[in-house]
């Protein structure tokens, strides 16, 4: 089982940078394929980023070139970089972790691009 903890999250002007951070704790998490979603009130949760558990990334065509996705199996950890955000950026960020065994979700963290 893993527990997910998200951070980063904040008030930013479009053009700028965010880093949210995903501490997990838990065993097996290097097995674990890592997801960023985001989800504005009203609609779906979408996923914007994705990491494979052998760091293999990829992205929704929305954030692609901006945003960047890492993970650091020894401190168990994944990142979403965000560069050149937009107003259309702003949603509750949800870290995620998928596998065979199991799927676990973060309580989110809000990020809001002012324009």
């Amino acid at each position: 089982q893993l527990q997910l903890v998200e951070s980063g999250g904040g008030l930013v002007q479009t053009g700028g940078s965010l880093r949210l951070s995903c501490a997990a704790s838990g065993t097996m998490f290097s097995f674990f394929a890592m997801r960023w979603y985001r989800q504005v009130p009203g609609k779906q949760r979408e996923s914007v980023a994705s990491i494979s558990s052998s760091g293999v990334a990829g992205y929704a065509d929305s954030v692609k070139g901006r945003f960047t996705i890492s993970r650091d199996n020894v401190k168990k950890m994944v990142y979403l970089q965000m560069n050149m955000l937009k107003p259309e950026d702003t949603a509750v960020y949800y870290c995620n972790a998928f596998h065979a065994v199991g799927n676990y979700w973060g309580q989110g963290t809000q990020v809001t691009v002012s324009s």
